[in-house]
């Protein structure tokens, strides 16, 4: 499958594993429960660490290990819910992140522009033709007139 990260298409390399599958080789995504209880097989793990977290979660619980950790899937459960947006604000301005914030789930692609301004790098569309719609939906406005992370 591919993403939408940094403004272009490009292949996702990424696996999200569920909490009981086996690791697997290469760059993985796991649920921060899992993070939180196998920390230590997973910093022995061959590849890149991400972390997918839900609304509900707090970035505190696992700040202090963002130097471990090159991606975080903000995972929206439904449109309606925008705690994943300040999950993104504080993982670049107060915890200094600068690896890969990743949305996937049910977020809406009107959204995407919005969800760059607060630290949104990349974007997993649940098809493949939302690609070049929601690549679209970045260039949206020229003009802003509130701050943003970048």
């Amino acid at each position: 499958m591919q993403l939408i990260k940094d403004k272009q298409i490009v292949d996702d390399n990424w696996q999200d594993l569920a909490d009981d599958a086996e690791l697997a080789a290469g760059d993985i995504s796991v649920s921060l429960s899992r993070w939180q209880t196998e920390k230590a097989q997973l910093l022995a793990h061959e590849g890149q660490l991400g972390i997918r977290i839900s609304p509900a979660d707090s970035v505190a619980d696992f700040a202090a290990d963002l130097d471990k950790i090159a991606l975080v899937e903000l995972d929206f459960p439904d449109f309606a819910d925008g705690r994943l947006f300040s999950h993104a604000w504080l993982l670049r301005s107060r915890y200094g992140f600068q690896g890969e914030i990743r949305a996937t789930g049910h977020y809406m692609p009107d959204q995407v522009f919005y969800l760059a301004r607060v630290g949104v790098n990349a974007f997993k569309p649940a098809t493949a033709e939302q690609l070049p719609v929601q690549l679209g939906y970045l260039q949206d406005f020229t003009v802003t007139y509130q701050a943003s992370v970048n």
